[in-house]
């Protein structure tokens, strides 16, 4: 990090954002945001995905925010939206599994979040949002993904990675790449630059 660039801090566990950031040379540490994922998404049962990617995202980079003064702290959620409903990750194999079967031939939104915050203050959000439709696959090849994926799909809100053999799963894709894997990430280096974090 340049002696004259701000401190980010990432507000996220997740190894796709890290990732991401690394790639795109953006220097920065890790705090995980602890916050009751639950309580807030009760708490905008109205509110339709997109909004809900932008709260979690805002409640992620404050909650880290209140404890690390001067620096920046770039909190960042997705969600994904299914015929009208919020979906949430699923809690076994077996769940991963009926989701699937239910998106399989059909299209759904990842709506992914992203909030800058400075000393407890919110000073930027926003959210993007990719369309994608899953190909018509047959049951053999559900078992052969599943059984390679493994729980490490419940990780994941679509229990797919894009990264990963989930990319086999998928017929098209409208929408930024980045935004799939869980980063409005355009915007976001255009906020680093107006930031300081990253050299304009």
């Amino acid at each position: 990090m340049s002696p004259n660039s701000e401190r980010l801090i990432l507000a996220s566990k997740s190894a796709a954002r890290r990732a991401m950031l690394e790639g795109a040379g953006v220097p920065f540490t890790v705090h995980v945001a602890d916050v009751d994922e639950d309580a807030i998404k009760a708490r905008l049962a109205d509110h339709d995905a997109a909004d809900l990617a932008v709260e979690l995202a805002r409640a992620k980079a404050l909650a880290v925010s209140r404890h690390h003064e001067d620096a920046w702290v770039l909190g960042a959620d997705q969600t994904l939206a299914f015929e009208g409903g919020r979906v949430s990750k699923a809690k076994s194999l077996e769940a991963a599994r009926a989701r699937l079967m239910q998106m399989r031939g059909r299209s759904h939104q990842l709506h992914s979040g992203a909030a800058l915050a400075r000393n407890g203050q919110i000073v930027w959000s926003g959210v993007d949002t990719a369309t994608l439709t899953m190909r018509d696959f047959s049951d053999s090849f559900l078992d052969s993904y599943l059984a390679t994926e493994g729980e490490g799909l419940l990780a994941c809100v679509g229990s797919y990675r894009l990264e990963g053999m989930g990319s086999q799963l998928f017929e098209t894709v409208e929408g930024d790449y980045f935004t799939v894997l869980g980063l409005p990430l355009w915007p976001v280096l255009v906020e680093l630059r107006r930031a300081g974090v990253l050299v304009s």
